[in-house]
């Protein structure tokens, strides 16, 4: 059973979300083969203006404008990941973008490139190799090194060939998020800003990252307080 759904007191029955075929504005799949649940993986925390990623905006997140900049899937250790599209591998254990230890970048046809983080080990794949909608790309694994402590995916969804920018990967990948999303943790939230409380709090209505710029979520309303 996967610890973070009895943490969260989930039933076992939660509905799984049923697979849908891609289309033209949501171009991707997900990135694990088996379906979302309590003994599979969760969506533990979401893109965008989370509660986790604003408290931590000034350091871990502050060279994406204080953002949470992809969506981590909680999945025990050695869980297979697959790539979300057809493209070619363009990083392996890059240590520019973080997310080790292990990580893999592919670049997609579509102007997109898929950016998989905290990996258990180094993926077989090459770089300049070419991989199909659904190929193995490695196991998922844990930041600590523990596969106890907070194992999950990190997953992005950026700009290609640059990987200077990041989407919202919820509006990109063909998925029941509703069902995902009820299933998953409300734990991280949304930050408000109380002087335009509904702005961005919405996990379908994220803004973009663009890396090196400054913070967009530096509230001076806050809420939760920024204490």
């Amino acid at each position: 059973m996967l610890s973070v759904g009895l943490s969260l007191g989930l039933a076992p029955d939660v509905p799984a979300a049923a697979p849908a075929a891609q289309t033209s504005d949501r171009p991707f799949s997900l990135p694990f083969a088996e379906p979302p649940g309590p003994d599979t993986w969760l969506l533990i925390q979401a893109y965008g203006n989370t509660v986790f990623a604003y408290r931590f905006r000034d350091t871990v997140y502050v060279d994406g404008q204080g953002l949470h900049f992809g969506i981590d899937l909680a999945a025990k250790c050695g869980t297979p990941v697959v790539a979300i599209g057809d493209g070619v591998v363009r990083e392996v254990d890059s240590g520019y973008h973080g997310a080790g230890p292990h990580n893999v970048m592919i670049d997609h046809p579509n102007g997109y490139a898929s950016f998989y983080g905290h990996l258990l080990a180094r993926s077989t794949l090459r770089i300049g190799q070419a991989v199909r909608q659904g190929d193995a790309v490695g196991t998922s694994g844990d930041p600590d090194l523990t596969c106890t402590s907070r194992p999950h995916l990190h997953l992005e969804i950026r700009d290609a060939p640059g990987h200077v920018i990041a989407y919202n990967p919820l509006t990109l990948i063909q998925a029941d998020w509703d069902r995902i999303l009820l299933a998953g943790t409300t734990g991280f939230g949304f930050e408000q800003d109380l002087t335009d409380p509904r702005r961005w709090t919405d996990p379908m209505d994220q803004p973009r990252t663009s890396f090196g710029y400054p913070l967009v979520n530096d509230f001076d309303a806050p809420w939760p307080p920024d204490w």
